[in-house]
């Protein structure tokens, strides 16, 4: 059937790799002939692209299909498709439970999502939930034109004891790099200015195309595309920094950032997670060494079920001694059918009273380091103006990766992408304020 004309929403949760696969399935249905909107009211077509990485995010995705399903009586929503990790993992639940969705799409089948919508709005209920895999195609950025996420490999090979990724993004698989590159060209020619590498372990790139990690190579060719200013570079594996990667951050386009999750630095819950066992202070200060100036990023999890005080207390002198410049702590969410899940859960009021204390001293932390920045001029991306006041324009630092991490605030008014010097004469909370000096 046609679908000129149609319009077609979209509402993308989680992680930025799931981002991605939103972007290529709005290229796909943008170029099956439908029209793009924000608003689900106007839409025949709304797409729920799902996540299930914790226990939260799992409600909020439950949360955000039964809301656009009242578009089919209160709007023009014909047909309503659920997608992602939460398809991928509970489609037979959901397609039980929720008989106002006509379609179904797994994590591996992103590519056939016009052929879904055909279906679902010719009155065929219709699931396809296949083996999870790479996805490729055209992508409409959702992301402010100036940077984009570049995703550069699927899946994981991974077995952490509380993670369900590998079961709905399947093995790791890395995406060719020559193709890696094209896409990173073609972004750039559309005007991007960074670009933000993601995968579930982004230090393990290439491995299993060549036999060892291609990271810093990559980063090298993507350090020769004119018009580029920055690369970032996310979600790291603690086994696999290397010095060739250490080395390639220090490459002129190649952000001062590492993200670095470690989830715990106690050896007993390490091993109990099934992460590697490693001396993270002395990892943190080599890198620390060989890329002065870094910016690392991290995340913890409390509240493992086999996390004792003292397996706590090491980890919060660690968050204290180390002076992390960003730090995300989740609080240990049983995902079922993984091994952390059959362990005897601590109380809950344990496991808030370890959150709030680790919160609190990184929230310290990150004042402190923030005032050090005070008098410095530091290179700054402006990203456009805050949403809290026109007359107030944002930006980030290279240590500031964006949605996640802090903000720079300026008076003056500048295009998103454009760089500028900046010299910091004030912090706030986990914020700068700043004085533009010129262009950088």
């Amino acid at each position: 059937m046609s679908m000129e004309n149609l319009q077609v929403a979209l509402v993308s949760l989680g992680c930025d790799k799931n981002t991605i696969d939103s972007e290529i399935m709005l290229g796909l249905l943008k170029n099956a002939g439908l029209q793009l909107t924000a608003d689900p009211g106007q839409a025949d077509v709304i797409v729920v692209n799902t996540c299930c990485f914790i226990e939260d995010a799992q409600q909020e995705s439950i949360n955000a299909i039964l809301e656009m399903a009242q578009y089919k009586e209160q709007g023009k929503c014909r047909a309503l498709v659920v997608t992602g990790c939460l398809a991928q993992r509970f489609s037979a639940e959901l397609s039980a439970e929720l008989p106002e969705v006509d379609g179904f799409l797994g994590t591996g089948q992103v590519s056939k999502i016009v052929e879904v919508v055909e279906k679902a709005l010719g009155d065929s209920r219709v699931s396809l939930i296949g083996e999870p895999g790479l996805v490729e195609g055209p992508r409409v950025v959702s992301t402010p034109g100036h940077y984009a996420y570049l995703k550069i490999a699927e899946g994981c090979d991974h077995r952490c004891s509380f993670c369900v990724i590998p079961a709905v993004r399947g093995g790791y698989v890395s995406r060719p790099l020559e193709r890696v590159v094209a896409e990173a060209q073609e972004l750039v020619q559309r005007g991007v200015k960074e670009l933000i590498l993601v995968a579930q372990d982004t230090s393990r790139y290439g491995v299993d195309l060549v036999g060892k990690p291609l990271l810093a190579t990559l980063l090298h060719r993507l350090n020769d595309l004119a018009g580029l200013r920055w690369i970032r570079v996310l979600y790291t594996y603690p086994a696999l920094i290397n010095d060739e990667l250490l080395e390639a951050l220090l490459l002129p386009k190649v952000c001062r950032y590492l993200d670095l999750p470690l989830q715990h630095v106690s050896a007993r819950v390490l091993r109990s997670m099934n992460r590697p066992v490693m001396d993270y202070r002395r990892l943190l200060g080599r890198i620390r060494q060989r890329v002065p100036g870094i910016h690392l990023r991290t995340t913890m999890i409390v509240g493992y079920p086999t996390e004792e005080d003292e397996d706590f207390q090491e980890l919060l002198a660690f968050v204290r001694s180390m002076r992390i410049e960003n730090l995300g702590v989740f609080k240990f969410s049983p995902q079922a059918g993984t091994k952390a899940a059959e362990l005897p859960p601590l109380p809950p009021a344990v496991v808030e009273e370890r959150y709030a204390r680790i919160m609190e001293t990184q929230q310290g932390i990150v004042a402190q380091l923030n005032e050090e920045l005070i008098g410095t001029v530091l290179p700054v991306m402006i990203d456009g103006p805050s949403p809290e006041s026109s007359l107030v324009y944002q930006g980030r630092h290279q240590g500031q990766a964006p949605e996640i991490d802090g903000l720079v605030y300026l008076g003056m008014e500048f295009a998103p992408g454009t760089m500028v010097q900046v010299k910091i004469t004030d912090a706030r909370a986990y914020d700068l304020t700043g004085e533009v000096l010129g262009f950088a």
